[in-house]
């Protein structure tokens, strides 16, 4: 057993499993404590001492719990804890849902003055269109980024792309934005020289520099995102529909680029690195008539598709 934790530790460590877990006995609190289970009683005892209400109950669903009318101590965040909070309220956060936006402002202004700037940053900068699949970037970088979009400074950041190719560029962070439960910067890459969207859970550094830039006018953070993650991928792809723009676009994903009206219809510009997904999983399901013009990848991959379909309806044997 250890015994390089103090008894008073021990006492607040039994406070906080018996609020969270109500109904621990004896056993199962010495075991989380790390000491002998007449150890553990000492701690309750230490707890009753010090007037704080913890009661026994006996039978196959006893245990100690905290009497009724314990007052519980205020909760603190580390930092950390404080900004996941909200990326997470913002990763699932209804657009127009007043009620979560006035609890989560109410837990913001309850922290700590560094702690609480730190969050209000990141909800104020930071813009959502939330869905499922999430991959959760880590805190820190996301704040480092926030910071940097208010203060409309450049930054430099390492960057590892899906294919594990890993390369350092200066940026102008535009715009923090969470889509489809993944976390995205929008920027101008001095790279690139154009815009462009990074996965923030695949940003290894981020360097603040000395250096300010002036952001779009009018930038709608989100808009401007599905613009453009279907741009700057490997294979071109070019579709065009016979229906006008309205119909067509709500079958329509962001990173299968930018939807442009076209005579009577519309075109569809954009790229990808996997053109088997973009035609099985994406192109495949527009219920309405549309043609490669181009992208031989893209075409190969629904050629592909295509005769797999059709062999799925070949004629069975007599």
């Amino acid at each position: 057993m250890s015994t390089d934790i103090s008894p008073t530790a021990r006492a607040l460590r039994t406070l906080e499993i018996l609020q969270t877990r109500p109904g621990t006995t004896a056993d199962e609190l010495a075991e989380r404590l790390g000491v002998t289970e007449r150890a553990a009683r000492r701690y309750v005892g230490i707890l009753r001492e010090a007037g704080i209400p913890v009661e026994s109950v006996r039978g196959p669903h006893g245990g100690y719990r905290l009497g009724r009318g314990m007052k519980l101590p205020p909760i603190v965040f580390t930092e950390a804890e404080a900004l996941v909070l909200v990326m997470a309220v913002l990763d699932g956060q209804p657009p127009g849902d007043d009620l979560l936006g006035g609890a989560l402002g109410k837990v913001i202004r309850a922290l700590p003055e560094g702690i609480g700037r730190q969050a209000a940053a990141l909800r104020e900068h930071a813009s959502a269109a939330p869905d499922r699949g999430a991959a959760r970037p880590d805190p820190a970088t996301t704040s480092a980024l926030v910071a940097a979009v208010a203060a409309s400074r450049r930054v430099a950041v390492t960057y590892r792309s899906e294919a594990g190719n890993e390369w350092h560029t200066e940026v102008d962070p535009w715009a923090v934005v969470a889509r489809h439960g993944r976390w995205y910067l929008l920027c101008h890459s001095h790279r690139a020289e154009a815009v462009r969207t990074y996965r923030i859970d695949r940003i290894r550094a981020v360097e603040p520099t000395a250096l300010e830039f002036e952001p779009p006018e009018d930038l709608d953070p989100v808009k401007s995102l599905e613009e453009n993650l279907g741009a700057g991928w490997q294979y071109s792809t070019r579709v065009v529909f016979d229906a006008p723009v309205a119909r067509v676009a709500p079958w329509i994903r962001g990173p299968m680029g930018r939807l442009e009206p076209l005579g009577d219809g519309c075109v569809l510009v954009g790229s990808t690195n996997n053109p088997e997904m973009y035609a099985q999983e994406w192109l495949a399901g527009v219920p309405l008539p549309f043609r490669i013009e181009e992208g031989p990848e893209l075409r190969a991959a629904m050629a592909t598709l295509v005769a797999r379909l059709t062999a799925s309806l070949a004629r069975l044997p007599e």
